[in-house]
């Protein structure tokens, strides 16, 4: 059954119920321990949950347990999306960094054998290139810095930048994927505890009706 299920059916089952009564407070504290270096929670596994339903007061019923349980597995499903999106960002921006860092690394060099120009091919369009010849002499390139700004600097400043760039972006890429699979693991204990609070509702109204009838 999926947590999408048990929710529905969770739902369902209390909805019989008109009368109003104390409810447990479940905070975010108190279904996640601990954080990861980047203060992402971690979901709490709940090994016993009957112990852990009767912590509060009142004791929480299944259906708030496994609200509070969807609620953060929702969260941890969008933040998943953010993460994805900025790892695909920095996978495309990885390789544009490490190109222009080539690029000016064989300009410097053409220009230190004391060469004048290099010719090379330049993108017009979608698989239409064009020859053209780079004057390397001045030791002097311009970088797209974004927001359409576009300054002038000599390789080794150029170099120093993109370098300092793709050190940034390496150790942020690092960063964005093992939150990721951080947060899926908090995905996947979330819809584990979601189904086992379920399951455990089941096998306890199942007792109580077979005491109820012996």
């Amino acid at each position: 059954m999926s947590s999408s299920e048990v929710v529905n059916a969770a739902v369902a089952a209390d909805s019989g119920n008109s009368q109003e009564e104390p409810v447990a407070n479940i905070s975010l504290e108190s279904i996640t321990e601990g954080k990861n270096d980047r203060g992402i929670p971690a979901t709490k596994f709940l090994d016993d949950i009957e112990l852990f339903a009767n912590s509060f007061k009142p004791p929480a019923s299944p259906e708030l347990l496994i609200g509070a349980y969807s609620d953060l597995y929702s969260k941890f499903k969008a933040y998943e999306q953010q993460l994805e999106q900025k790892r695909a960002t920095y996978e495309e921006k990885l390789p544009e960094i490490e190109k222009s860092i080539t690029l000016v690394r064989h300009l410097k060099e053409k220009k230190e054998a004391g060469e004048s120009g290099v010719v090379t091919r330049y993108n017009l369009a979608d698989t239409i290139y064009s020859k053209a010849e780079v004057d390397c002499s001045q030791g002097i390139v311009n970088l797209w810095l974004g927001a359409n700004v576009m300054l002038e600097y000599t390789y080794d400043e150029a170099l120093e930048l993109l370098t300092s760039k793709q050190t940034v972006a390496k150790k942020d890429f690092k960063e964005v994927s093992e939150d990721l699979t951080f947060t899926r693991n908090q995905i996947i204990t979330s819809e584990v505890n979601i189904s086992r609070i379920y399951n455990w509702d089941i096998r306890r109204k199942r007792e109580s009706k077979r005491a109820g009838s012996n």
